[in-house]
């Protein structure tokens, strides 16, 4: 039984594996996604979490405790600012794995960490307002072809028929052509 055991070793002594977590940590902070095998997301999801309240604490002593997991000032600098903002309402699951793929090599099973509510820039928060009329416009389109569902049709076959007429002149063409290539 794993009674009072809450980390996965990886199969790395404990100094190779607390450098990979603080890397992963840091990396995972300043791009705000990371892909990495799943039982190695699964530990960066709590100590992501434990880095954000950190920073969302904001005094002095949480600050020097995630400073000797995070590597970097500008790092640390978002962790305790625009971080700390963001999450200021929520009260914790900051990031979220999603399983994606095996890779290629051994067969690993892939997840992605990133950080939930990403920042809207300008483009993505008028992105719905442009869904809206694409969706407008779609129903808009669907009641007149309702509406002129015979029209189509009759359309349809009209252009078959002159498709068929165009192909039958051409053919005609070329063997006049022919006939007097051979005179």
């Amino acid at each position: 039984m794993r009674h009072r055991v809450n980390t996965r070793k990886l199969g790395r002594t404990s100094a190779h594996r607390v450098a990979m977590y603080r890397n992963l940590v840091s990396s995972l902070l300043e791009h705000e996604k990371v892909e990495t095998t799943h039982a190695k997301a699964r530990e960066l999801k709590r100590l992501a979490d434990r880095m954000i309240t950190l920073g969302k604490r904001g005094d002095l002593h949480a600050r020097r405790r995630a400073l000797r997991v995070v590597h970097g000032k500008s790092v640390t600098a978002k962790l305790f600012g625009e971080l700390a903002e963001r999450y200021a309402n929520r009260a914790g699951g900051y990031t979220r794995v999603l399983r994606t793929r095996r890779r290629v090599g051994d067969n690993a099973e892939m997840s992605i960490v990133q950080l939930v509510e990403k920042l809207e820039t300008k483009s993505e928060a008028a992105a719905p307002a442009r869904k809206k009329k694409a969706g407008a416009k779609k129903a808009a389109k669907k009641a007149t072809a309702k509406k002129a569902g015979t029209k189509k049709a009759a359309s349809k076959k009209a252009a078959s028929k002159k498709a068929a007429s165009k192909k039958a002149a051409s053919k005609k063409a070329g063997k006049k052509k022919t006939a007097k290539a051979a005179d």
